[in-house]
């Protein structure tokens, strides 16, 4: 394990993100719209199918926002290696990073699951009820989500 964060940190591409002048701040730019991006959907569904918002027809937010979503992620996944390049071992040792790997690993497995379900391909019906699973889902959700966003914050600290 060593040596490949070695190998990564010794790169072509972590030597373009350290060297070049505006590449690191415009990927950690790039890197924070991903994940706005992503947690912005994220909410913003989670919350109507909490209940928030009920004005507004659940069926439309289930198709568009979990699209939406996934853009976020892989950007925010994809900015996210382009940072990692420039301190990789530091990283690898940091227990925030890792807790924040971990959950959205999480997030992206508890979602893949929820979208999987007949529950989930319910909600396209006209009465698409929202049942005790699709809200625990959500505050589920939520919970990882969020965490990884506050797990990412203490990374630096």
């Amino acid at each position: 394990m060593d040596d490949l964060l070695a190998f990564i940190a010794q790169s072509q591409l972590a030597r373009a993100m350290k060297s070049a002048r505006y590449v690191y701040p415009v990927v950690n730019a790039a890197h924070i719209l991903g994940l706005a991006t992503l947690f912005g959907s994220i909410l913003a569904l989670d919350l109507r199918l909490l209940g928030a918002f009920r004005s507004i027809p659940v069926q439309p937010l289930a198709r568009v926002l979990p699209r939406i979503a996934a853009g976020g992620l892989a950007a925010a996944v994809a900015t996210g290696a382009l940072l990692f390049t420039v301190e990789p071992q530091d990283y690898a040792a940091n227990r925030a990073f890792l807790t924040k790997a971990a959950l959205v690993l999480l997030g992206i497995l508890h979602a893949l699951y929820v979208h999987s379900t007949a529950t989930w391909r319910r909600l396209s019906d006209a009465d698409g009820a929202i049942g005790f699973s699709l809200r625990l889902s959500a505050l589920i959700s939520l919970t990882l989500w969020t965490a990884a966003i506050l797990a990412g914050r203490l990374i630096a600290f």
